[in-house]
């Protein structure tokens, strides 16, 4: 597919000024037939990708990347600065976007469950109320979509090179780059494989960025002239928090792999957990794909393996190219938003559409030394929430107040008029989009991670306010505390000082009342 659909995409953009009068009349007659219906609601895009940390988005003050049609929604509707996950890994972060509830509440609170599709989730309550919907790219939940008119996704974590493809009719396979057949495949169904008399909620999900953040071929030499900032906590040593830290398995120093993770092909020198796997992308690629990944790869290994360096001067070596990959593989997104933002508005759709980008939860991009996610602290706690509405969101609005995935559902069911079901345990963010904080807006939000083993990181639970952040290690009785003021990269716990005991027994009696109100099961 990748030939064909690079052509075609070369064709659209070359034609689109020709094309464009044949597009709006369509346009015109989804909007008269909906009118006609007595259907004002708007149409919904929701750009959901894997592991996207808003440090690595320029509306979110990036120095690191550009992401220019990311930023682009940003200016013309609203973000979101203090938006987070109720749980940071990729499954139940996705059960809690689509339930509107906490893990414990839909049933997934780790990756190894299979989702509870039978239940109530704004995708199935929007089509039964005349939405056209579909869902295409990573699903990652193990058992198939419900509630989607289409569904076309990923089959676990997916590939970036070459993808299959899983649909109710079979598997298929194409050619190509993830990220762009993602794209090609939502603006096909946009353009041909809908009831354009219905409204439509259109839910687009990339792999990128996870692991192994391999490039596309239209961005593998990104980045390579320019050394990107290293984060001033590379080289944490985690003193002066729970020694649980020290114990993480997820450091650049010591568990990045040469060829897995840094594509440096063929070196097989094991991390600190033994491990040397190949790059399985590598494999996937056809002969052209790998051509131009050795042709950007292999004279930089070289030199790398002639000159290895040793201490801190490696551990800067991995952080780069760690990090080039990954900004490398958000280019590409971004690259993509800008075609879907192209499409809408070529389409006469943006007027009546609501675009939403997010992504399951953040990610570490060397933070406390660190890639990967699943702490509560900022980095991997934190998630993108970027939302343009025309006629709601007030262009150029920063949303300060407190917001949760489990918010999207009831917000995209207030976009269509719809009251969520009780069950639902978010609340719309609509109220918020002109920047004003509705008196009883919530005042802190509740976090559980429930895995074990897992790049060891222990099971926690933990509720953050705005200045504070309270976190219990259950399984060991240990607790922390962070004031976001005085310490923003939270690297002391001031859980033990005496001038903060009023202040964590305030936060224990949030914590307890939160679980209360979540209907939290005893840890």
């Amino acid at each position: 597919m990748s030939k064909m659909s690079h052509t075609r995409r070369d064709f659209l953009k070359l034609a689109g000024l020709v094309a464009m009068p044949f597009v709006l009349p369509e346009s015109a007659r989804s909007q008269d037939a909906q009118r006609s219906h007595g259907q004002t609601r708007p149409n919904i895009v929701f750009i959901f990708t894997d592991d996207h940390a808003v440090q690595a988005i320029g509306a979110y003050g990036s120095i690191i990347n550009q992401t220019p049609h990311i930023d682009r929604l940003s200016r013309e509707g609203a973000i979101f600065d203090r938006c987070f996950c109720c749980n940071s890994i990729c499954a139940p972060s996705r059960a809690a976007v689509l339930t509107g509830k906490h893990s414990h509440a839909n049933g997934q609170r780790t990756n190894a469950e299979t989702f509870d599709g039978s239940q109530p989730t704004f995708p199935k309550l929007l089509r039964q109320a005349g939405y056209e919907t579909a869902l295409i790219g990573k699903w990652h939940l193990r058992s198939d979509p419900t509630g989607f008119d289409h569904w076309e996704v990923l089959p676990g974590q997916g590939s970036y090179y070459n993808p299959d493809f899983l649909t109710a009719a079979g598997r298929k396979h194409y050619e190509g780059y993830a990220t762009d057949i993602t794209t090609d495949l939502a603006l096909d169904w946009l353009k041909t494989g809908r009831d354009a008399s219905k409204p439509f909620l259109l839910m687009c999900q990339h792999k990128a960025p996870h692991r192994t953040w391999a490039p596309g071929p239209d961005h593998l030499t990104l980045y390579d002239d320019v050394t990107i900032p290293e984060p001033p906590t590379l080289f944490d040593d985690y003193a002066g928090r729970s020694p649980l830290l020290k114990e993480n398995e997820m450091t650049i120093t010591g568990h990045l792999m040469y060829d897995y993770d840094l594509k440096v092909t063929g070196l097989k020198e094991p991390d600190l957990l033994g491990r040397a796997y190949e790059n399985p992308e590598y494999r996937r690629m056809t002969d052209e794909q790998r051509a131009r990944w050795d042709a950007a790869y292999g004279p930089q290994n070289e030199a790398f393996l002639n000159n290895r360096p040793e201490g801190k001067e490696l551990v800067r070596w991995k952080y780069q190219r760690y990090i080039k990959d990954y900004l490398r593989c958000v280019a590409s997104v971004d690259d993509n938003v800008g075609r879907l933002l192209d499409y809408l508005d070529a389409a006469g759709l943006s007027d009546n559409t609501i675009v939403v980008y997010s992504s399951d939860q953040g990610f570490y991009l060397g933070e406390h030394g660190w890639y990967d996610k699943r702490w509560i602290y900022e980095e991997s706690f934190r998630m993108p929430f970027v939302v343009r509405w025309p006629g709601v969101a007030r262009p150029g609005t920063r949303v300060s107040a407190l917001a949760q995935n489990i918010d999207f559902a009831p917000t995209f069911l207030d976009a269509a008029g719809l009251e969520p079901p009780g069950e639902m345990q978010g609340a719309s963010l609509r109220p918020l989009m002109d920047g004003t904080v509705p008196s009883d807006w919530r005042r802190g939000v509740y976090y559980h991670y429930y895995e074990r083993g897992e790049h060891n990181v222990p099971r926690h639970e933990g509720v953050r306010t705005e200045r504070y952040k309270l976190v219990h290690f259950y399984d060991v009785g240990q607790w922390e505390l962070y004031d976001l003021v005085e310490d923003p990269q939270e690297m002391r716990s001031v859980y033990d000082e005496p001038a903060y005991r009023r202040t964590a027994t305030r936060l224990k009696t949030e914590l307890e009342a939160l679980r209360r109100k979540y209907a939290v099961e005893p840890a």
